[in-house]
C-alpha cells in the first residue's frame, strides 16, 4: 500500500492539472481512503514566531489553509483571520472540524484571487503552498502572494528548502533565490532563516 505521500504524488502527476489533484485527495480523504500528509499541527516555526504576536485590531490571510491548524493558531492570537484553500472539500471539511472558529474559511485560487484581496492583510502567512505547485508556476504564485500584504503590513514565509537539484515533487521546495524573490511588490525581508532543511523567512511593506 503506498504511503500517503507516495499516493499525494501519484495524484499529482496523474492530474493535467497542477491544482485539481488537491480536491481530489481531501475528497478521498473525507472518504476515508487517503491521508492528507500535511494535516498536522501546526508548523513549529509557524509556532515559535506568533508566540509573542498580538493581531488585535489586525487581519491575517493564511494561504492555502489546507484542514485549518494553522489558522486557527493565527486566529488565536487576536488576528481577524480569513483562510483559503482551492479545494472545496478541504474548506468544508475545516469547517466541520471547527464548528465555532472565528476564521472565515473560503475557497479561492492564489492564482487568481479575490479583486478585494489587493494588499488587504496586515498579516500574510505562506506555509508550503507555492512548493506545492511546479516549479513553472513559482514565480506567479510568489507575486500573488505578495500582492496580498496591505502597506505596513508582513508576511511570513515557511518552506522546504532546497539547492538547485530539481526533486519529484510535489513538493517542489524553495531554493535561497525564490525566497528572496518575496522581497517584491514594495515588500523587503527582515528575517530569512534556515534551519532542518526549513526556511523560516519574514517581510514587511513599508
Amino acid at each position: 500500500m503506498p504511503s500517503p505521500d507516495e499516493h499525494t504524488r501519484h495524484l499529482a502527476a496523474n492530474n493535467p492539472s497542477p491544482t485539481a489533484w488537491f480536491e481530489e485527495l481531501y475528497a478521498e480523504a473525507d472518504e476515508g481512503r487517503a491521508i492528507v500528509p500535511w494535516d498536522r499541527d501546526p508548523m513549529p516555526a509557524l509556532t515559535a514566531w506568533a508566540r509573542d504576536k498580538d493581531g488585535e485590531g489586525r487581519t491575517a490571510l493564511v494561504v492555502g489553509c489546507g484542514l485549518g491548524r494553522d489558522s486557527e493558531l493565527i486566529a488565536t492570537r487576536g488576528y481577524r483571520t480569513t483562510a483559503f484553500d482551492i479545494a472545496p472539500t478541504a474548506v468544508a471539511t475545516t469547517r466541520r472540524r471547527f464548528p465555532d472558529s472565528p476564521v472565515d474559511y473560503r475557497v479561492a485560487d492564489l492564482l487568481s484571487p479575490p479583486p478585494e484581496w489587493h494588499q488587504a492583510f496586515d498579516l500574510v502567512v505562506e506555509s508550503l503552498t507555492v512548493q506545492s505547485l511546479p516549479i513553472p508556476l513559482h514565480p506567479r504564485a510568489i507575486t500573488a502572494v505578495t500582492d496580498l500584504v496591505a502597506p505596513g503590513g508582513t508576511l511570513l514565509v515557511i518552506a522546504v528548502a532546497r539547492d538547485e537539484t530539481v526533486p519529484d515533487g510535489p513538493p517542489w521546495p524553495l531554493t535561497a533565490a525564490e525566497i528572496q524573490a518575496f522581497a517584491q511588490n514594495g515588500l523587503r525581508a527582515v528575517m530569512v532563516a534556515r534551519a532542518e532543511h526549513r526556511w523560516c523567512a519574514e517581510f514587511v511593506r513599508g
